[in-house]
């Protein structure tokens, strides 16, 4: 039987990767950030906070942030390796991975809100409402999965790597939508993290097989999947994004069920 890559399986259940320097660092970043800025209010113009943290969680040095090269600004430089921040939509990064893999090393730095609170701002008075408890959903590696499927193409390319910071936040709102308490569709204001909870790299294709689980057979199914453990939204988007980036393959169906094989 193939064996998958021996790394850490990535489940509700597994170590953070955490350490206590890492986290010491991404505190210090956020000293740093939220020190001289005041809670988001309306009209606020800056570099969003949850962007700015990541950056300097990093990267602290500034002389390495914002290095225009090329085309493009780079969130980090740091000599031949190059870090890009980016919270949402990792497609809109095709342009700059063109032009940054020829000659950089480029880590993709996407960070996922595992829990967080969400503080409403009246638009006329300015009142916060502070919020009891936790959002209900909560945030997972497989959410940035989601996103990291629009650059799928560059995923076999030796220089670039993939790093899911998964944090917690506070999220604040305008009440300025509809519905109950003009809540539905308010006008999103800026993310604050408050801790960090794991910190995933993935520095190839095959790093992406830890998303299984560690019992799943060399041939299976979505069902075998859901066997094993996994939730089945969560299994069929793991395993379609396994078969697009080439680590599993499928072979064909098991009754109604495609089957797929592990390559590694």
């Amino acid at each position: 039987m193939k064996k998958k890559t021996e790394k850490p399986i990535i489940n509700s259940n597994a170590p953070s990767s955490v350490t206590p320097e890492m986290r010491e660092r991404f505190h210090n970043a956020l000293l740093s950030v939220t020190s001289d800025r005041e809670r988001p209010t309306i009209g606020t113009l800056s570099e969003k906070t949850l962007h700015a943290v990541i950056k300097n969680y990093i990267e602290p040095d500034e002389d390495k942030q914002e290095i225009p090269i090329g085309s493009f600004v780079a969130d980090i430089c740091t000599g031949d390796e190059i870090y890009e921040i980016q919270t949402a939509a990792l497609k809109r990064l095709r342009d700059k991975l063109l032009e940054f893999l020829p000659s950089y090393r480029v880590t993709v730095v996407h960070p996922i809100i595992r829990k967080k609170k969400i503080f409403w701002i009246d638009p006329d008075t300015g009142e916060m409402t502070v919020p009891k408890r936790a959002s209900a959903h909560t945030g997972c590696v497989e959410d940035a999965i989601r996103e990291v499927y629009g650059i799928r193409d560059f995923l076999g390319n030796k220089n670039l790597s993939v790093r899911i910071v998964i944090i917690d936040a506070d999220e604040f709102r305008i009440k300025d939508g509809y519905g109950r308490e003009n809540k539905k569709h308010g006008t999103w204001l800026d993310k604050v993290p408050t801790d960090i909870t794991d910190d995933i790299l993935f520095e190839c294709p095959e790093d992406y097989l830890q998303l299984l689980p560690e019992d799943i057979p060399e041939e299976f199914t979505v069902n075998d999947a859901v066997k094993c453990g996994m939730r089945k939204d969560h299994a069929s988007l793991i395993v379609a994004f396994l078969n697009k980036i080439g680590v599993i393959e499928h072979i064909g169906k098991k009754g109604r069920a495609y089957l797929y094989r592990l390559k590694y």
